[in-house]
């Protein structure tokens, strides 16, 4: 074998290794269809396919906020408390502000995606991945998991 070769093989290697990584995996390299200690939080403003953030075998709650709504800041403990005490419940939080928008970010493509009119917004998904409800039917749902 000549050297040129001999360089080659790490390189093919590492491409390999680079394409045999599950798509699903996040920046911080955990599986999105699993539960975690907390709920993940993704989107950013950016859209997004929900089907890669739900958890197989558990109630998938996705909670549509922005930190500059008051009512999505008084749930978000109760949702975290809820993730955290109910093995089959895995919430997900989905950001529609851009990093760089002040105030509800009404126009971020994640609110466009979805039509968003009013936060929270929720959308519950079944343990077998199929929606079960969406907003006010989801919110009542999720009211009264909360109690």
């Amino acid at each position: 074998m000549n050297s040129a070769h001999h360089r080659s093989v790490p390189l093919l290697l590492a491409v390999a290794v680079l394409f045999a990584v599950p798509l699903t995996l996040s920046a911080d390299g955990q599986d999105n269809h699993t539960k975690g200690a907390k709920p993940r939080h993704i989107s950013e403003g950016q859209e997004v396919k929900l089907s890669d953030y739900l958890v197989p075998g558990k109630t998938t709650i996705f909670d549509f906020y922005s930190k500059y709504c008051p009512p999505c800041r008084a749930i978000s403990p109760r949702l975290e408390k809820l993730h955290a005490t109910h093995d089959d419940i895995a919430v997900v939080k989905v950001d529609i502000n851009r990093p760089d928008v002040e105030g509800i970010d009404w126009s971020s493509p994640v609110a466009r995606q979805y039509d968003l009119r009013s936060i929270p917004h929720f959308k519950v998904f079944g343990p077998d991945g199929k929606l079960k409800a969406e907003g006010d039917p989801a919110y009542e749902m999720v009211a009264g998991m909360l109690d």
